[in-house]
Formats: C-alpha cells, structure tokens, sequence
C-alpha cells in the first residue's frame, strides 16, 4: 500500500487555462458526479472553507517542526513528500497542485485555480470538498485512485504509539529546561508547585484540542480550530499568535548560541573601524550567518530528522548537570528561600514557557495510527518532562544557589568533560531546530505574495522573505539580550494565550450548550488563571527589561 501512494505521487501544472474554463462551463450539466459534490451541502462547504483561508502551508511546516519521521518513509521521501519543506516548489507561486496522494499533509497555498482533496473524518469516510477539480484528466486520476487509497490509512496517519511520544516530548522538552533553576531562584521552592499546576492545566487543556478537532469533520490543526470557533477571524488571530510564539524562539535561539558560545570563548572580540564586537555580538553575528544558509533549504526533511534528537540532547544535558553535581561534587548546597513574592511573576513566565507545545498536538492527534491512544501520549509526554524539568530545576538550584544564571550551562565549571558536553551540546541543538522553527513563519508570509508565472521571482521573493526574517531575529536578539526574561516574557504573554486561554475559549465556543455546569466552570478557571498569570508575569518581565536595559 505505501509503495502505490508513493508511485501515484504527481504534480501537474496548470498550463492550459482555456481548458480549464472549457471545463468549468461544461461541470454542472454534463458531469454526474457534480451531483454528488454540491455546494448546496454546508458541512462540506465549511470544509471547503478550511482549505481555502490563510494560512494553508500551517499543518505541513508544522508536521516538520514537531514531528519524528516514520521509518515507513524513505530518508528523503518520496518525490511529493521532499516539496513539503519547500514554499519554493510548492507554493502556488509556481502555480503548482498536489492532489490527494497525500492527504491533509501536502496542501498548497492561496491559488486562483485550486485542487480541492477529499478530506478523511473522524469516523473513516472521505468528506469531499464541493469543487474536486478543474481539469477533466485530473479529476479522473483523483477518482480512480480514491478507492485505493481510502482502502488503508492516509500517510499523515502513520505515528505509533512511541512515535507520538517521542514527538510530543520533543516539542515539549525545548530549550526551557535550561532557565528552570534560574525559575526557582526567582520563585522560591514554593514556586516550584507551579510548575506542577502548570503541567496539569497544559494535559488538561491538551485533551480539550481532542474535543475540538473532533466536534466536526475536517479539523486538523490550530488554526482549523480557531475557524471553528471563531470564523476566519478566530483562525487569522490564533495563527498569527502561534507565528509569533515561533518567532520569538527563534530569537531566544540566537540570544542562547551567543551566550554559551561567549562563555567558551570570553576573550573573543572583533574590530571593524569604529565598529567594536565583543564576544556576545561577535558570535550572535557569527550564529546568524551559519544558520542563514538552513533557512534557504528546499527540502528540510534532513533537519527534521536530526532535530528529532532534542529529547535526547535535553537528556544528555540534564545528566551531565546531575554527574556534575553528583560525581564531580561541584554544588553549593543552597538551601534557598521559600517564596520570592517580588520575582514570582518571572518564574510564572518561565515556569509557563515550558509548555508552550500546543500548537503541534493537534498535528500529532491527526497524525496517530489510533487516535484514542492520544490522552495516553499526552500523560506520558507531560510527566517524563515534568520529571526533568523538577529535575533539572531542584539540581541546578542547589548547585549554584543565588548565583544560578538564566541558563545552568553558564554556571557549569568549563574545565570538567561532562560540563563541555552539556554546553556543545546546547549549541548545537538550535543550529538544527532555527530552520524548522522559522519555516512556518516564512511560508505564511510567502503565501501572501501575488502568484507568479517566473520561478527565478519566486525564488528571489522567498529568500529575501527568510533572510529579513533572520536578520530582525538578530537585531532583537542583540537588543534584548536577557535570555531568562525574555522567556518569561514568552511564557507569560504567549505561551499562556496558546496553551491555557485559547484552548478553553474555543471548547466553550465550538460546543457551547453541550457541556455541563462542571465543564464550564473548570474551563472559565483556567481561562482565569492563564489571564491573571500573563498579566502578572508580562508586566514583570518588561519591567525587567526596560530595567536592565537603562
């Protein structure tokens, strides 16, 4: 079966427009299967609809940025598969269509001549979407091959079990776990059981996405959800913010290279004329010019693969930071203090940052062989990384104390092996998520461009798009370099909006009338407590930047 998807794998150009107006004339009375694909249907207009509003490239950059490849995939994948890491060649600024090998992972981006896919239920049924094609050759190969296809789960479907996990995790366990014993000191040990509500509330509001995808046919992503709930307004706002969410990691990408790499290699400076880098500058720069290369890639399936390997890397971290504290007996024994009521709000902000994964779970949902198994995937993934993340946290405090910075790497005494470990290891890590992490921000731009007939302006268009793109990551990166409260600043404004406030509005939104006085009540309380928490916390953490940067 996974070899014929593969075989039946095309693209087709939309050359001859003439016959495709010859056809539109001819659809309504000729064809006897347009009956059967009628507009006068709304569910399957509202489906229509899905496909039809920015952004459309969402659920496939995001399938990159979040998910470990199946190994039923070729390494580079099939020839249709290897466009999806490419708003190049399969954008509809060469006008270019992918019809329905692929379900729901390949769709192509605002086009005036439109391959509409047959969409696959909850329930297992392929809901069509009103128009199926506009060329008569096309529309053929899509029928025929309906029915081998619908006769085995579409590609999308193929995540086990430990895939999901695995996956889940890895969105999950980013680059947060650094700053955790950073939260600690800013919050007390107390403020370590918010941690623990936060991860209960982030598993709670997880479960609600479930409920939201499957309250109709057709929703697959984030986006699809806030449509649902809101119309195109609510999906424009939710995927506007979760583009900023990933933007701005990106820029904590650069702010951490320079820093660990500043603390390598301290004496590392740079003179330009009257242009004087030091260390900080000099390696965000240099960061910024190997990663630029990435973000120009086609194909960024090589990358997905390898970023798969930040569960492991933020293991091998929090292990080293245990054998330094264990065998090399390098700690403090701080004892701490209980609660800091005046930086709480920045643990809020930090503790809050390391959840921020709800823009890729209802990607792994739609993804999974059985999708009853995902309230499992989420508890499994939840707690193994709460467990590092206490972990992490409790360790790197009672080593380093009140000296504890926004990243324990920087406390690690630079002369022991497991310490060069731990800080390579953070630096190498970004260099693979940056491109990935950018990807979606970038394709969604590219999607606003008018089509266009000449790849070479396309192209030209796309690079220029990423580049400034990599470029403003710099600029805000060395104008705010404070990795921890620009994490709160994350955590309290963004990830509390993603993760705990959103999910809520839109279950109570999509099925209002069917939940009872119970459900309500405990989504309004998280709504409660997500609002209170990125209020308290944004206003400490900009107070905290503008502080330090007078």
């Amino acid at each position: 079966m996974k070899n014929s998807i593969s075989e039946q794998s095309f693209y087709i150009e939309s050359e001859e427009e003439d016959e495709e107006k010859a056809y539109e004339k001819g659809e309504d009375g000729s064809d006897s299967d347009g009956s059967n694909f009628s507009n006068d249907d709304p569910q399957q207009s509202k489906i229509g609809s899905l496909e039809s509003c920015w952004p459309q490239s969402y659920r496939q950059t995001i399938d990159l940025y979040g998910s470990v490849p199946s190994p039923s995939i070729n390494f580079l994948g099939p020839p249709s598969l290897s466009h999806l890491g490419s708003s190049f060649m399969s954008s509809s600024l060469i006008r270019r269509h992918t019809p329905d090998i692929l379900p729901s992972l390949s769709k192509p981006l605002i086009s005036g001549t439109e391959v509409e896919k047959p969409k696959e239920g909850r329930s297992g049924r392929y809901l069509l979407s009103p128009t199926l094609s506009r060329r008569s050759s096309l529309r053929k190969v899509v029928l025929d091959k309906r029915a081998s296809v619908t006769h085995g789960p579409p590609l999308s479907h193929q995540s086990t079990y430990g895939q999901a996990v695995i996956n889940g995790m890895n969105v999950l366990c980013g680059v947060g776990i650094l700053s955790t014993p950073y939260a600690v000191r800013e919050g007390g040990w107390v403020g370590l059981a918010i941690l623990m509500v936060f991860a209960g509330l982030s598993f709670y509001t997880g479960i609600l996405l479930r409920y939201c995808l499957d309250s109709q046919p057709g929703l697959e992503t984030y986006p699809d959800i806030g449509q649902a709930a809101f119309g195109i307004t609510g999906r424009i706002c939710i995927s506007i913010i979760l583009y900023v969410e990933l933007y701005a990691c990106c820029v904590e990408y650069i702010i951490l290279e320079s820093d660990n790499l500043a603390s390598l290699f301290p004496n590392a400076h740079l003179s330009l004329g009257v242009l004087e880098l030091n260390s900080q500058h000099l390696f965000a720069l240099i960061t910024t010019l190997a990663i630029l290369p990435t973000v120009w890639l086609r194909d960024l399936s090589i990358l997905s693969y390898i970023s798969a390997g930040g569960v492991v890397a933020s293991t091998l971290v929090v292990a080293c930071l245990f054998w330094v504290g264990i065998e090399d007996k390098v700690n403090v024994h701080a004892k701490g203090t209980a609660l800091n009521l005046s930086t709480l709000p920045v643990a809020i902000g930090l503790y809050g940052f390391c959840y921020s994964g709800h823009a890729v779970f209802p990607n792994i949902y739609s993804s999974m062989q059985k999708p009853d198994q995902y309230p499992s995937v989420l508890l499994t993934s939840f707690g193994l990384c709460t467990l590092m993340y206490a972990g992490a946290a409790t360790m790197g405090y009672i080593m380093f104390g009140e000296s504890t910075q926004s990243q324990f790497t920087l406390n690690m005494p630079k002369d022991l092996v497991a310490s060069k470990i731990a800080v390579w290891t953070t630096v190498v890590n970004p260099f693979t998520k940056y491109a990935l992490t950018m990807s979606p921000v970038a394709m969604s731009l590219e999607e606003l461009i008018p089509s266009s007939r000449n790849p070479k302006s396309s192209h030209m268009y796309s690079i220029l798009i990423r580049t400034a793109l990599v470029i403003s990551t710099l600029l805000v990166g060395l104008s705010l370099p404070f990795f921890g409260l620009v994490s709160a600043l994350i955590g309290s404004l963004l990830t509390m909006l993603v993760t705990l406030i959103l999910p809520c509005a839109c279950y109570l939104s999509i099925l209002r009338g069917k939940l009872s006085i119970l459900q309500r009540g405990m989504c309004v309380l998280v709504i409660g407590v997500g609002v209170v928490s990125a209020a308290l916390g944004s206003y400490s953490a900009v107070s905290k930047i503008i502080d330090e940067l007078s």
